[in-house]
Formats: C-alpha cells, structure tokens, sequence
C-alpha cells in the first residue's frame, strides 16, 4: 500500500497543468483551499467537483492511479463522515436504530464535510503530482519574496518545503521495507490486540528515525560539498513564465469563487 502513495511524487506528462508556471499552480492550491469553505449547499459543492475533476482531467493523470495512491485517505473520508452522522444532533430524523437516531442535518454535514475533505486532498495532491520539486521551490521562493524586506529567510523556507515533499515518497518506501523486514521477523502489524499492535510500532518507529537521520546528514554533507551557502546572490537555471494559460486558470477559480459566494443559501 505504502509504494503506491502520491503525496510528494511528481508524474511526467504532457499537460496543460504541467505546463503552467508552477507560481500559477501554488496560488490556484492556496486559494482553492480558502474557496472550499465557501460552499455550504448542494449546488455549491456539485460546482466544487465539477472544478476538481475538470483539474484532474486537465492534468491527465489516470485515474486509476490516483485511487491506488488515495486509498489511505478513503478511510478518513470515511470516518469523517460518520463522525457527523453520529454526533450531530440537529434536524428531523430520518432512522431510530434504537441505540441511537440518525438525523438528516447528520447526514448532510457528513457528506459536505467528507467531500470538502477529498476535494483538498486531490486538488493538493495535483501541486506535487504535476510540479517538480525545483519548480516548487522557485514558485515559492518568487511568491514569498517580499517578506525578505523584513530578513525573513525565504529561500531556505521554500527548500525545506521542497525537500520535505521530495521525500515523502521515500520514506514511505523506506517505511515499506522496515515493516517487511519486521514481518519476516514475526511482527504483526495488521493483526492481534490493539495494546500488541501498538508495540510492535516501536520497533518500526526507531529505525526509521535512525535512516531519516542519516539521510538527512547525507543529504547536508552533498549540499556543503556542492558549495550551497543560502539563497545570498544564486542564480536559477530555469526561468519562470507567466503563460495566458495560467492568467485563465487563475480567472476561473475567481469566477468560481464568486459563483459560490453568490449561491451560498
């Protein structure tokens, strides 16, 4: 399960979404998630899908793809929305199971807060799966620029962002393969009480940190011997370019924003 997560993988395509300028990209995630608290009904919720699946189909990337990588997250959609169905006491109701009532207002904020809840995750997950980590860095870099007036250190902000994503996939691989290694050991993860899986994520848990370390020393001793010393007087190799591609894709989510605004009940 863990080798088919997307967070922080970047997939090759030729794409509208990969072409755009990766400043477009992170000013689209960043008020996408901002917009998506707009929607309170039906209609404005059906309109945040139809917007993130026209991404989706915009960026190409497949389908089955992305349901392999999002399956983690299906079973926080999930209890999400069963959180709301349980605990929201509001509204006529619709079953009496006995023990407990299911009111319609649970239901209702069980699937807006579960849907909000996956939109954010596929429109997020489109920054890393169609923008390359560089490319997220000068984006960054570019957008924060003028918090450098007040010496905030905005290069080395934007890096650790950038390596940050850049190895989330390879924890989870090396994650992968401790859990393996335990298993062959007789370890089980997946079975037994709760009390005895929870121990036997300690051992899981000290030996990632241990490689997390190291690799974090490796990765510092190849940046020093590179000669890196802070964003101070670097140059970048690619340059940036503001398409009317992204001026359109940036005028859409206005005009969806004011939409929603416009629709709220």
């Amino acid at each position: 399960m863990m080798e088919k997560m997307i967070f922080g993988r970047y997939v090759p395509a030729e794409s509208a979404v990969h072409r755009m300028d990766p400043r477009s990209k992170l000013i689209l995630v960043f008020a996408f998630v901002g917009i998506v608290f707009i929607a309170n009904n039906s209609i404005t919720y059906a309109l945040l899908g139809l917007y993130t699946f026209y991404l989706l189909g915009l960026s190409r990337i497949p389908f089955r793809f992305l349901y392999e990588g999002l399956k983690p997250i299906f079973f926080l959609v999930i209890f999400t929305f069963l959180l709301h169905l349980f605990l929201t006491k509001e509204g006529d109701v619709v079953a009496d199971l006995g023990f407990m009532k299911i009111y319609e207002e649970g239901i209702k904020q069980g699937l807006f807060i579960s849907m909000r809840f996956f939109f954010l995750i596929l429109v997020t997950s489109l920054l890393t799966l169609t923008t390359t980590p560089i490319e997220i860095t000068d984006g960054l870099e570019v957008l924060l620029n003028p918090l450098k007036k007040i010496r905030f250190p905005v290069h080395e902000m934007a890096l650790m962002m950038s390596i940050s994503l850049r190895f989330i996939p390879t924890l989870m691989q090396e994650t992968d393969k401790i859990m393996k290694a335990q298993a062959a050991r007789g370890v089980e993860f997946a079975s037994g009480p709760v009390k005895e899986r929870v121990k036997a994520i300690i051992p899981l848990l000290i030996p990632l940190f241990v490689s997390s370390f190291k690799r974090a020393e490796d990765l510092a001793t190849a940046m020093e011997a590179r000669g890196y010393r802070g964003g101070e007087g670097r140059t970048r190799f690619r340059q940036l370019h503001w398409k009317p591609l992204d001026s359109l894709q940036i005028a859409l989510l206005l005009l969806l924003a004011i939409v929603l605004v416009l629709l709220r009940s």
